[in-house]
């Protein structure tokens, strides 16, 4: 039965591979005729000159062996509120320079780990993970109803969250 769903997973992984290649192949066909723009990347927008990481377990594998702390970018293409932070993100230029010292995820969909979601699933929602694979409950945006969301107002004290992270890494690792 194991085998049975690592099969359909996996089957289900390349579906929507192929599926993606094909929409990736028609949206570079369309931009060739505008400006040349860069090819879009993990980043989706949030730092196309970060290095991101595609799947959760890979960051979590390359957070305990960098012994660099994991920021995890929950949001949707289609929800204002992210498409804002993103566009506070990718042009703070301190944000953009401290992220370079964290393994980072960003994911516009849900994933099953429960401990990415400790008070709901909302967008956008950002989750600090050190490399003890911690689920840093501790470092909250301003909201006391959507503890991890960030607006583009917050974006000094997401920068100083991020400061707060990797502050933790030294003292507690």
């Amino acid at each position: 039965a194991m085998e049975k769903s690592y099969t359909s997973m996996f089957l289900l992984l390349v579906a929507i591979s192929c599926a993606l290649a094909k929409d990736a192949g028609k949206k570079d066909a369309k931009e060739t005729t505008a400006k040349p723009k860069l090819p879009q990347t993990l980043s989706r927008g949030w730092g196309d000159q970060l290095i991101w990481t595609q799947t959760y377990e890979e960051a979590l594998f390359r957070s305990k062996h960098s012994n660099k702390p994991l920021m995890i970018i929950h949001h949707l293409d289609d929800c204002p509120h992210s498409q804002a932070l993103k566009k506070a993100f990718a042009e703070h230029k301190d944000i953009q320079k401290l992220a370079e010292k964290f393994i980072l995820l960003n994911l516009v969909y849900e994933t099953t780990d429960k401990n990415l979601s400790p008070d709901g699933q909302y967008v956008p929602r950002i989750l600090f993970i050190d490399p003890s694979l911690t689920v840093r409950a501790d470092i909250t945006g301003r909201y006391s109803n959507r503890l991890y969301a960030y607006e583009p107002s917050d974006i000094s004290l997401l920068y100083s969250n991020m400061q707060k992270a990797l502050k933790l890494l030294k003292t507690e690792l």
